[in-house]
């Protein structure tokens, strides 16, 4: 295999000229706020997810916070949420002046433990925030009714689940809520943007209302209903985000064909590899590996970049951020498979504009730095 003479970097908008077309179109319409645009992305989104209504934001972020406030979640409630994950999940419920309960993860699959959850619910608990992490389902089949018999509101963070599935379902359509971002790393992008998914219509007109400053229009012209900010998504970003959308059934296949390659190219290594769970779909909006316990994570990075192969760590252990050891002084050891997962993961380049030979190329590359 020859030696890289290119950058293959870890992620790719995948933008065409596409995109461009539709988003100079928004632009010289004059159409920018709250329009067609955003309508339509929102009607086709629901449709390929499978609830009844998707509200778009402004980001990924502004889904988790407006998905919580529109449970009324805040001081004095807790929200149980997995220590390994990006720090949105818990930032989220921490904003709302509610408690993000951590708890840990299973180091295969990188997903929260469901008998975890069981252990952390309390008193004061209200809502459970699972997440689809880099694509791969959380488990549904136990998380559901555990948290049914709990009594915990349930809101799923699959913002890097597009595509994904559990036994036919698609991810974004488990929990009361789900959770979707489009940031550029995702499987579909608007740049920035982020979206509610739910079938509960009273919760869907409620986001709707937090996400434009609590404003109503009825027959007397516009009224505030409640509270609320500016979280919208823009026309430029829908009608991008619609013409993605239209790509999705590529974009996984090709995502899904590149993982393949890894999986085959990388199976004689010492790795814990991604992997579909039984009954599952993974989106591979990452394609994350697990690195032995011994390897320096450092140098195995700047080895493949120095072959031009950008990586970069899976995610973060919640517990060893700043704010959190501030604020919860949580003890070493408490959450041992999350811990480790943050020191040993390591995400590989995979987007549609790769080529087999990319990922081959690159498996290589990390076999021979193990």
């Amino acid at each position: 295999m020859s030696h890289q003479t290119h950058t293959v970097r870890l992620a790719s908008p995948g933008m065409g000229d596409e995109e461009v077309a539709a988003a100079e179109a928004v632009l010289r319409s004059g159409d920018l706020v709250q329009g067609e645009q955003v309508a339509a992305f929102e009607a086709e989104l629901a449709a390929v997810v499978g609830t009844r209504h998707a509200v778009a934001v402004s980001s990924g972020t502004a889904a988790l916070f407006l998905s919580l406030r529109a449970l009324g979640i805040g001081a004095g409630d807790e929200v149980i949420v997995p220590d390994f994950t990006f720090p949105a999940t818990a930032n989220a419920v921490e904003e709302t002046g509610a408690r993000a309960v951590l708890v840990d993860v299973d180091l295969k699959t990188l997903n929260i433990r469901a008998e975890a959850v069981t252990a952390a619910a309390g008193e004061r608990t209200r809502a459970v925030m699972p997440v689809d992490l880099f694509g791969r389902p959380a488990p549904w089949g136990r998380l559901l009714p555990l948290a049914d018999g709990l009594g915990l509101e349930v809101i799923e963070d699959s913002a890097c689940a597009l595509g994904a599935e559990l036994t036919g379902r698609f991810c974004g359509s488990f929990g009361r809520m789900g959770i979707l971002s489009f940031h550029p790393r995702k499987v579909v992008t608007t740049g920035e943007g982020g979206a509610v998914t739910t079938d509960d219509e009273e919760l869907a007109d409620r986001l709707r209302l937090l996400r434009n400053h609590g404003m109503q229009r009825d027959e007397d012209g516009v009224r505030f209903a409640s509270l609320g900010m500016n979280y919208r998504l823009s026309e430029v970003q829908a009608a991008v985000g619609r013409v993605q959308l239209r790509r999705l059934p590529g974009f996984l296949a090709r995502r899904r064909a590149l993982a393949a390659v890894y999986n085959e190219a990388l199976a004689g290594a010492p790795l814990l590899l991604p992997a579909d769970p039984p009954g599952a779909r993974h989106s591979y909006q990452a394609y994350v590996v697990v690195l032995p316990d011994t390897t320096d994570r450092r140098r195995v990075m700047q080895g493949l970049g120095a072959r031009g192969f950008e990586t970069a760590v899976g995610t973060y252990a919640i517990h060893s951020l700043d704010y959190y050891k501030r604020k919860c002084g949580l003890a070493d050891g408490l959450f041992p498979d999350s811990t480790a997962a943050a020191l040993r993961t390591l995400a590989l380049p995979l987007h549609p504009g790769m080529t087999d030979e990319d990922a081959a190329s690159c498996a290589a590359a990390l076999a021979g730095a193990l």
